[in-house]
C-alpha cells in the first residue's frame, strides 16, 4: 500500500513549532544528553528508541521527577516481558499529580460539569485538601500499601479524589462506570478482591435519573473481602446501613502524606473488554505510568499549566485515567458527567466552550455521528480556545478529518491517536511539530519503537502488517492479577513474536513517518490470501446517509470456502432494498477494490458493541461459526446483549 496523501490537511506555523514543548525538550536533551538537535522529530524519535535508557533519563529530568531514593540505572533486565524500570527508586504517583497546589492553590484543578453544562470549579488547594484527608482516613481503615480499593462511580470529583488518595497510600485503585451491571463488575472487581468500595446511589444520564442502589446492595453481598463501603449521594439519598458518608472522610484539613513506594508498585487495575471470557485484570505500575503520562500528556499532547484538558470519558475506560493524569502536567482536567449527546448531538461541542478547553478529546464515532446529525460546531459555538481535538475508540475515517477540518476551522491540530488499554497510553497519535494527513496518525511516539510486521517477522514500509513494539514501554503491564506464571500476560501479547510486543491491530507505516491503523488484526478479512483491515470498509459504508452503523464478518468455512456478510443497521426511514444494495456494493468497489465487497448485506436491529463502545467483530464471527452464545461471548462485557441472538439464530442456520 503505498501513500495515498500527496498534501498535508494542516501545517504547523513555525510560531506553534518554537512555541512547543516538544521543541523545548528536543534543544535541553540535546544539550544534556545528546539528543540530535537537527532533523526535528523524525530525528528525536530514532534517538529515543536507539538510546532508550538515555531517553527516559531524560524525560524524568526535563519534569522534575521526584525520587525519594534515586534509582541505581533507568533500565534493569530490558526484556519483554519483564523489563525492570528505576531499579531501586521510589516515589508517589499522587504527589507529583497535586504538585501544582504548591504554586497556584487557588486556580481550577478539576471543572466539573454534568448535563446542565454549567462547570464547577474544584481548585488545587481543595482538591490536595480532600486528597490529604481522605487518605488518612484510607489508612485509618487499615488500607496498606498493596491493598485493593474501588470504585462504582461516574466520572465525578470525588472519583478523582479517591483515585488520588488510593495511591497516597500506597493502594490499587480500580475503578468501573455505574452504567455497568452488576455481573459486569463483579466479573472485573472479584478478580482483585478490594477491601474498599466507593459508590453512588445513582447517576444521571440522558435526562433520567438512574437508580443503582439495588446493584450496590448486590456488590456488597458479592465482595466479602470489603471493610467499608463509602456512600456518594449524587442523587441524595440515605446511606445503606453500615456504609460510611464520603463527607465525613473528605471534611478535614490535613496535608496528604505520600507513600514511597518502588517505582514497579502498582498503582492500579485497568480491563480488558473480556468480550470472550473473564476480563483480563491489567495491572499498571506507579512510576511507569507516571514517566508515560508525563511524556505524553506533556510532549505529545503539549499540556501545560494555562491549558484545560477535556476527554469525553467514563470511569470504565482507560482514558479517564489518562484524562486524570493531565493533573501531572500542572492542567485543568474538565469531567464531565453525563450523556455524550443530551440534550442534543452537539453536547461536546458545548461543553468544551463553557470550559474553555485547549485540548479536547472524544470518539472517532462522536465525530461521524456530528457530520451525519449536520452539526457545525463552529458556526453555533465559540471554540477559539481548542487547539487541537483529539479522537480515539476506532480509526478516524479520513471523512471525519475533512469534517473537523471544515466544520471547526482549517488551523486546526487533529490528533487521531491508537494506543491500548494494555499500555493506557498511545502507540502512536499527536505530534504537535508535525503535518496532519487525511486518515493518518501523525508518527509513532517517543520512546516506542513501533513496526508493522508480517508474519516472519520481517518489518514493513508502506503495506499492511502486525502492529508490533520491539522495546519495552515503562506502562506496559507489571502483571495481570491472578497469573502467578505469567502465562495469560505472555499469551496475550507474546505468542506469535516471543520477546517482541503484538497488539492486535493491522497497520501500514508510511515512508514519510505517519501510521494508519485499518482494524483488529484477530478478526481480519482474508480473502484469498490478502488482508483487509475491517476499518476501511466501516468507513466507506457509513458514508452513505441511510447507513447509520456497520459491522463486517469473514467466516472460514468448513468446506475451506470464505463467507463474509456486511451487516447494516439502517438510519430510520431507510430501507434495504435493491437499489441500497447495489450502491453499497459500488461504493465499495470504487473506494476499496472488487475483493471488499461482502457477499451478502444484512439488516439488523442494531450493531452490538462492548461497554467502552468498539464493534464486537470476534464474538459475532464465533456466533457465525455456531458457538453458543455462552461460549461465545462474556454476557457482562456487551452494551446490549439482545441485538447477539440475531446473529446466534443466524449461524445456528448455517451451521
Amino acid at each position: 500500500m503505498s501513500t495515498v496523501n500527496p498534501q498535508p490537511l494542516w501545517q504547523p506555523d513555525p510560531g506553534h513549532i518554537a512555541r512547543a514543548r516538544i521543541t523545548e525538550f528536543q534543544a535541553w536533551a540535546a544539550e544534556h544528553h545528546g539528543a540530535p538537535a537537527e532533523g526535528g522529530y523524525a530525528a528525536l524519535h530514532r534517538w529515543s528508541v536507539d538510546e532508550l535508557d538515555t531517553f527516559w533519563e531524560a524525560v524524568t529530568q526535563w519534569f522534575d521527577v521526584r525520587f525519594s531514593t534515586p534509582c541505581t540505572r533507568v533500565l534493569g533486565d530490558r526484556s519483554m516481558p519483564g523489563a525492570q524500570w528505576f531499579p531501586g527508586a521510589t516515589l508517589n504517583y499522587a504527589e507529583h499529580a497535586l504538585r501544582a497546589a504548591e504554586t497556584r492553590p487557588d486556580e481550577p484543578a478539576l471543572l466539573c460539569v454534568d448535563e446542565t453544562h454549567e462547570p464547577i470549579p474544584v481548585t488545587w488547594s481543595e482538591l490536595r485538601r480532600q486528597v490529604g484527608s481522605l487518605a488518612a482516613e484510607l489508612r485509618a481503615l487499615g488500607v496498606r500499601p498493596g491493598a485493593r480499593v474501588s470504585g462504582y462511580l461516574p466520572n465525578i470529583p470525588q472519583a478523582v479524589v479517591a483515585l488520588l488518595a488510593t495511591a497516597a497510600v500506597g493502594g490499587v485503585w480500580t475503578s468501573c462506570a455505574p452504567d455497568f451491571g452488576a455481573r459486569s463488575v463483579l466479573d472485573r472487581f472479584q478478580q482483585v478482591e478490594p477491601v474498599v468500595l466507593f459508590t453512588v446511589d445513582g447517576y444521571r444520564y440522558g435526562g433520567k435519573e438512574h437508580d443503582r442502589r439495588d446493584t450496590v446492595a448486590e456488590l456488597r453481598r458479592e465482595l466479602p473481602t470489603l471493610r467499608a463501603v463509602v456512600h456518594i449521594p449524587l442523587l441524595g439519598t440515605e446511606a445503606p446501613e453500615g456504609a460510611l458518608e464520603w463527607s465525613a472522610l473528605t471534611g478535614a484539613d490535613t496535608d496528604p502524606v505520600f507513600e514511597q513506594v518502588p517505582f514497579d508498585h502498582p498503582l492500579w487495575v485497568l480491563y480488558s473488554s473480556g468480550t470472550t471470557g473473564l476480563p483480563k485484570a491489567i495491572v499498571q505500575s506507579q512510576g511507569g505510568i507516571l514517566v508515560e503520562h508525563l511524556k505524553q500528556l506533556g510532549l505529545h499532547c503539549d499540556l501545560g499549566p494555562e491549558d484545560r484538558f477535556f476527554w469525553y470519558t467514563s470511569t470504565g475506560w482507560m482514558m479517564w485515567n489518562f484524562l486524570v493524569s493531565g493533573l501531572l502536567t500542572g492542567t485543568t482536567i474538565v469531567l464531565y458527567d453525563g450523556s455524550p449527546g443530551h440534550p442534543d448531538t452537539g453536547a461536546q461541542w458545548r461543553i468544551a466552550e463553557r470550559t474553555a478547553a485547549t485540548f479536547y478529546g472524544t470518539s472517532a464515532a462522536y465525530v461521524m455521528a456530528c457530520r451525519k446529525s449536520d452539526v457545525h460546531p463552529a458556526r453555533d459555538y465559540d471554540l477559539s480556545t481548542v487547539k487541537c481535538v483529539a479522537t480515539t475508540g476506532s480509526p478516524l475515517p479520513p471523512d471525519g478529518f475533512r469534517w473537523l477540518h471544515h466544520e471547526v476551522r482549517p488551523d486546526l491540530w487533529i490528533a487521531s491517536v491508537s494506543g491500548g488499554t494494555d499500555v493506557c497510553s498511545c502507540f502512536a497519535g499527536a505530534v504537535p511539530t508535525l503535518p496532519v494527513y487525511i486518515g493518518e496518525l501523525q508518527a509513532p511516539g517517543l520512546g516506542t519503537d513501533l513496526q508493522s510486521w508480517d508474519p516472519s517477522g520481517k518489518p514493513l514500509i508502506d503495506e499492511v502488517g502486525e502492529l508490533v513494539v520491539t522495546n519495552p514501554m515503562p506502562s506496559m503491564p507489571i502483571h495481570f492479577w491472578n497469573d502467578p506464571d505469567g502465562t495469560r500476560y505472555r499469551d496475550s501479547y507474546f505468542d506469535m513474536y516471543p520477546g517482541v510486543w503484538r497488539h492486535g491491530d493491522w497497520i501500514t507505516l508510511t515512508s514519510r513517518g505517519s501510521v494508519i491503523i485499518h482494524g483488529r488484526s484477530d478478526s481480519t478479512l482474508n480473502r484469498q490470501g490478502v488482508r483487509m483491515g475491517s476499518a476501511d470498509i466501516y468507513e466507506a459504508v457509513e458514508r452513505l446517509p441511510e447507513i447509520k452503523e456497520s459491522l463486517v464478518i469473514g467466516v472460514e468455512q468448513p468446506d475451506g470456502g470464505y463467507w463474509m456478510p456486511l451487516f447494516v443497521h439502517l438510519a430510520p426511514g431507510a430501507t434495504l432494498d435493491e437499489t441500497l444494495v447495489n450502491r453499497v456494493k459500488q461504493t465499495i468497489r470504487e473506494q476499496l477494490s472488487p475483493r471488499h465487497i461482502p457477499d451478502e448485506i444484512i439488516e439488523v436491529p442494531g450493531i452490538p458493541h462492548t461497554l467502552t463502545g468498539k464493534r464486537i467483530e470476534v464474538p459475532v464471527k464465533r456466533l457465525l461459526q455456531g458457538t453458543p452464545l455462552e461460549k461465545a461471548v462474556n454476557p457482562g462485557s456487551i452494551d446490549n446483549l439482545d441485538l447477539l441472538s440475531f446473529y446466534e439464530d443466524l449461524g445456528r442456520k448455517r451451521s
